[in-house]
């Protein structure tokens, strides 16, 4: 059973972090009038206001300090990570996550940030946001429009989402724990403490800026580990600023998609709104959801246990 964290209630402080790639402190300051806007306090970490002058936000020993901080600070409820890029998988293996499991806090972000949530949600049961991060809160950023998903999850809402029918969908219905995330991290974290154990689970994926033959190499790595033979169902979401090489791979992203899974009879919904792209809803990483693919639609829920 998943720890979900509790919701937030207003005056609740949210520590925003980079523990990835940098992210310069001017192009968060939509994201900290908003949660403020929302009526919740907020908590700069060192890595926001670096001086880092290469990729990652800051070393690697300065980033685990200021997220370790935030996973031990009890007035801290909930940790929103500034950006994804590369770096959690540097640093995860030294973290401790002994305050995190006494007292669980949503941990928000996506793409990067997937290694966290799928090994959270793996070794301890601990529920995560995948969602839009702060970026998303600047008018023309990725995500944008899905902010209000994310407020409404942090309010502790419920989750439920209707999607318009694709033509590849495989109609059916689903329940179990909605785990996932992006496509190169979860192929990525395959043989390490982080690896997502996806029986019996609802599936999602999307990625960004990849090659279409390396889509396919890393289903393939999925499907050759066993990741997609006993899913409760598939969610695939958008799969942006994609690439093909000179001589075409001859097959586009959902083609491939559905070759992978052609054996297989879970349902399978395409076009979901999860992705680096516009769309972002936020999703409740390791919590229960029905998925319901009809011919005229989707829906995703989350199911409360009472």
């Amino acid at each position: 059973m998943s720890k979900i964290p509790p919701p937030l209630t207003k005056g609740a402080t949210i520590g925003i972090t980079a523990p990835s790639g940098f992210m310069a402190l001017e192009q968060m300051s939509a994201c900290i009038d908003t949660l403020q806007e929302w009526g919740y306090t907020v908590k700069l970490g060192d890595t926001t206001h670096s001086q880092s002058s290469n990729y990652f936000s800051d070393a690697d020993h300065e980033r685990r300090i200021d997220l370790q901080r935030f996973l031990d600070d009890p007035s801290v409820e909930a940790i929103l990570c500034a950006r994804g890029g590369y770096g959690i998988s540097r640093i995860i293996d030294q973290l401790d996550f002994q305050a995190l499991r006494k007292h669980p806090k949503w941990i928000i972000g996506f793409s990067d940030i997937t290694v966290l949530h799928s090994q959270l949600w793996q070794e301890y049961g601990i529920a995560g946001l995948h969602a839009p991060m702060a970026a998303a809160f600047n008018p023309d950023g990725p995500g944008h429009a899905s902010l209000a998903t994310l407020q409404a999850a942090l309010a502790g809402e419920p989750s439920s989402y209707t999607v318009a029918a694709h033509p590849y969908n495989r109609v059916g219905h689903a329940k179990g724990a909605l785990v996932g995330g992006n496509l190169t991290l979860l192929a990525h974290c395959i043989g390490t403490p982080s690896e997502l154990k996806t029986k019996k689970t609802i599936l999602f994926l999307e990625d960004v800026g990849e090659y279409l033959y390396n889509v396919d190499r890393m289903l393939q790595q999925l499907k050759r580990s066993g990741k997609l033979a006993r899913l409760a169902g598939l969610v695939v979401g958008g799969f942006t600023d994609l690439k093909d090489t000179p001589r075409p791979f001859g097959k586009d992203v959902y083609e491939i998609i559905r070759d992978a899974v052609s054996g297989y009879e879970y349902p399978v919904c395409y076009d979901f709104p999860v992705s680096h792209g516009a769309d972002n809803v936020a999703l409740k990483h390791g919590v229960l959801h029905a998925l319901r693919v009809e011919r005229e639609e989707v829906r995703l829920e989350e199911r409360i246990k009472k």
